[in-house]
């Protein structure tokens, strides 16, 4: 039997965060949700993450997508998203990006104009507005599970930083909400050295007994995002913008401003009666890349007050490819991967 397996790839970018959606050569996984689907593919099949995100075949700072069967009879689809720091539950550009490619290339049908579109997500279901013109998706609106503040006025003592002041916000995983100016940060393109050596430096401090279990998702995980804040700028249109940075651990600066560290800043400032419902907050990057955050309704996670919102971007296909993956190349770790791949001919 051959030791290869083939692996069919669309790449997307959104907001300059590269997300490469996996269309075929996975075999059905276990689990009736995406979310035991994505806890299955965790503890059995976890070397599709690490070959995907890899040399030779990838790089750290992208993400991965993978498509499969919903197990929620609204959902169209569902997918997991994988990342350097693990499976988070739920991401405003993975599925900003997973939606256009699955629409784009015909998966789900696209119609012209406005068409809703529910993805389920292991944090849940993505309901999403997309707005197509002449077969392309133009832009994506999603709207995730409800974020929450889970914890403020907190502070940790980092090597070489002093003590960092942050807020702990849920959005589909747990950020670390810092101020950046507090530590003198543009947050510029210049900076994502700096801004990597702090994040990696805080998350390292911070982790040891911070909360990582959300009420109805159970354990999620050590923590995995700190979001830079910068001050926001009042527009002479009522609207309000900030500049923001996104680390994800291990050694990530994203180039987006990221949906779900919108989402937190969002449901961090409504908690705070700086906005509401209907209130949007444009993010911008390090890299000059925006998105747009709108407050939603109030919502509740267990015992916490929490804020629905969504966030608008756009992706744009890069390449289809096909990708041949040889389980007996020593720069392949396949002690796992024949547990997920589909059998070779």
């Amino acid at each position: 039997m051959s030791r290869e397996r083939v692996l069919e790839l669309i790449d997307t970018q959104s907001g300059g965060d590269v997300s490469r959606i996996v269309t075929s050569g996975i075999a059905p996984l276990p689990g009736k949700s995406a979310l035991e689907k994505a806890r299955y593919l965790q503890s059995e099949g976890d070397g599709l993450r690490r070959l995907l995100l890899s040399e030779p075949y990838g790089d750290p700072a992208m993400s991965v997508d993978l498509i499969v069967e919903p197990g929620h009879p609204e959902a169209q689809a569902g997918y997991i998203i994988m990342e350097a720091m693990g499976y988070p539950m739920y991401s405003g550009s993975n599925t900003i990006c997973a939606a256009t490619a699955l629409l784009q290339t015909g998966a789900i049908p696209m119609r012209e104009g406005r068409q809703d579109v529910v993805l389920e997500s292991p944090a849940g279901l993505a309901r999403i507005t997309a707005r197509n013109t002449n077969g392309r998706v133009e832009s994506i609106t999603t709207q995730g599970e409800p974020a929450y503040v889970a914890e403020r006025g907190l502070s940790v003592d980092v090597p070489y930083y002093g003590a960092v002041k942050f807020d702990l916000v849920w959005s589909g995983a747990y950020f670390a909400m810092v101020d950046a100016s507090h530590h003198d940060f543009l947050l510029t393109g210049e900076e994502e050295i700096a801004l990597t050596a702090f994040g990696d430096a805080f998350v390292r401090a911070a982790r040891p007994g911070l909360r990582q279990e959300h009420p109805s998702l159970g354990d999620v995980g050590p923590l995995p995002f700190v979001h830079f804040m910068g001050p926001v700028r009042k527009l002479d249109d009522g609207k309000v913008e900030s500049r923001s940075a996104t680390y994800v651990h291990p050694g990530v600066i994203c180039r987006s401003p990221t949906g779900t560290g919108t989402s937190a800043r969002l449901a961090l400032m409504a908690g705070q009666g700086d906005i509401g419902p209907g209130d949007t907050l444009e993010t911008i990057s390090p890299r000059e890349n925006r998105f747009l955050g709108t407050v939603g309704s109030q919502a509740r996670v267990g015992d916490f007050p929490a804020w629905n919102s969504t966030i608008t971007g756009r992706a744009r296909l890069m390449a289809h490819s096909r990708i041949v993956v040889d389980l007996d190349d020593p720069l392949v770790d396949a002690s796992d991967l024949e547990n997920v791949l589909t059998p070779g001919p």
